[in-house]
């Protein structure tokens, strides 16, 4: 968060409301640029020209989850930085069309940011290159991925074991686009070589814009507790001034506004919480403002919000794939609802857009409008 110096405040409030120095601003005045002001400095900088709020809310890029559709909703309930769906830098200069197809977005998703990853310095800039093209507002370099196939080639979480190499294709991108880079990673290899408050430094000293740290090792994948003190500590770190956002375990408003206040990051990733739940990020902020629970959501809410996300997959990648795609977010979608198994059962099933509305709308009809929680 950026700090309001003392002196030339008043130079700024002229400035921002219109106001002579000579002449004392009237209150009205005052307060509106007061509000412009604090909404000026009470602000993450990603770069010269991206501006997130105060403690922004960021959607992970999630392999065959974090495509249009699913963000389309994320972005409706409060996501404020999105990204695209992580793409291989190998991929992209083969002119694959799975990784060509990646790129698409809409400009209402803004801000957004699109991922690559790859372990070949000359492939991740040519792949900064073509991504400079279609104007996203920044280019995310994955040094996390966990996955075998992703690390075996080098790539994603593989490249903590040589920084240098990392450094290096970090350089790469950043020397190939005119785009803010930002970095997501992980503490480091395995609980023997936890080296991210050196790769911190170093990839700050690159030029990188911010960083996201997923607070597990390599070696976990996604199992046992997140470990946040590490991050905290990359976060405090008097040499580090960009960003540092914290992912892993973020599931609920309580958790983001504890881990907000001890662990002091400048925002949170959320993830999987989010699958099948993108009330998750109103929830989170409304808990923030008011320190009240925002009510879940309804059945007539839920039901909306499927067949939104249902219609946007079928018209983004026809109807074939577009419903099959779709059938991963139902368990989510309707979890806790009593005596669901049977209608989530029928909703698999149906390859049909027609009969899956029918079910949709019966399951309305049956439930009602009523708010439920989660079991």
């Amino acid at each position: 968060m950026q700090t309001l110096p003392a002196l030339g405040f008043m130079s700024i409030f002229a400035a921002e409301s219109g106001a002579k120095l000579s002449n004392p601003p009237s209150i009205s005045a005052w307060n509106k640029a007061e509000r412009k002001i604090l909404r000026i400095f009470m602000s993450i900088q990603i770069g010269k020209h991206i501006t997130l709020p105060d403690f922004p809310l960021l959607l992970a890029p999630m392999e065959d989850v974090s495509d249009p559709p699913f963000r389309y909703v994320c972005k409706k309930y409060g996501a404020d930085l999105m990204y695209s769906e992580f793409i291989s830098s190998e991929g992209l200069i083969r002119d694959a069309i799975k990784s060509k197809q990646k790129l698409d977005f809409f400009e209402y998703e803004r801000h957004f940011g699109i991922q690559i990853f790859g372990g070949d310095e000359e492939a991740m800039a040519l792949s900064a290159r073509i991504i400079d093209a279609t104007n996203p507002d920044l280019v995310d370099i994955n040094f996390g991925c966990p996955v075998k196939k992703v690390v075996c080639k080098g790539a994603g979480a593989a490249v903590l074991k040589d920084v240098p190499a990392m450094v290096r294709l970090t350089r790469a991108v950043i020397q190939s686009t005119r785009l803010p880079v930002t970095v997501k990673t992980r503490l480091g290899w395995d609980d023997d070589s936890k080296n991210i408050e050196d790769v911190a430094e170093r990839l700050q000293d690159e030029g990188i814009g911010a960083l996201t740290i997923h607070g597990r090792t390599r070696a976990q994948l996604y199992k046992g507790e997140a470990d946040w003190t590490l991050i905290a500590r990359v976060k405090n770190n008097p040499r580090i001034r960009i960003p540092v956002f914290g992912n892993g375990d973020v599931d609920s408003p309580e958790k983001a506004l504890e881990y907000k206040n001890r662990y002091g990051v400048d925002g949170i990733m959320i993830g999987r919480a989010s699958i099948g739940y993108p009330w998750i990020f109103r929830e989170i902020k409304y808990f923030m403002e008011t320190g009240l629970h925002h009510p879940a959501p309804s059945m007539e809410e839920r039901i909306t919000v499927i067949r939104e996300h249902l219609h946007r997959s079928v018209e983004w990648k026809g109807a074939v794939l577009g419903i099959l795609e779709m059938r991963r977010h139902y368990s989510n979608y309707l979890k806790g609802i009593p005596h669901i198994k049977e209608v989530r059962g029928q909703l698999v099933q149906k390859n049909n857009l027609e009969e899956i509305e029918e079910i949709l709308e019966n399951l309305r009809l049956t439930m009602g409008a009523a708010s439920l929680q989660y079991a």
